[in-house]
């Protein structure tokens, strides 16, 4: 093996192991929340949480139930960083506005931060984003009683 194919592979493995250790402890966020909703899967690549479908869904959905339980929240691994998806944040602007500029830069598109680094003070706030999006989620009727 060459040095510079040894040296990718040595990147591989580093990057690898730095996305499992970010992964392990987004998915201790969201393990906490496994006694109030429902986990979907649970996978060394995927860890995801959903919840009955509530009133507000229905209605978005035009009164027609499509599915029983919706995605309330998940984290993966993907090649090169680790994606934490919180639907509870999708159109909560005071949610948004109370984000720190800092976690609002690993955001991707409205419910998705993106992570490729270990960064404590992000996930402590991403952990409050969490308990308070998955509230406002449940309170503005998108998922249902204690699944």
């Amino acid at each position: 093996m060459s040095d510079a194919m040894k040296t990718q592979a040595d990147t591989a493995n580093v990057m690898s192991t730095e996305l499992q250790s970010i992964f392990a402890k987004l998915r201790k966020i969201l393990r906490k929340h496994g006694g109030t909703l429902r986990v979907k899967e649970d996978t060394p690549a995927c860890y995801c949480l959903e919840g009955d479908t509530g009133p507000a869904t229905l209605r978005a959905w035009g009164g027609k139930m499509k599915k029983r339980r919706i995605a309330v929240a998940w984290v993966q691994i993907g090649k090169a960083y680790v994606s934490y998806h919180l639907m509870g944040v999708y159109g909560n602007a005071a949610l948004r506005d109370e984000m720190s500029k800092e976690l609002k830069a690993r955001m991707q598109g409205q419910t998705c931060f993106n992570f490729m680094s270990d960064d404590e003070a992000l996930f402590n706030e991403l952990e409050q984003l969490t308990v308070q999006g998955i509230a406002g989620f449940r309170k503005a009727g998108f998922i249902s009683g204690q699944t």
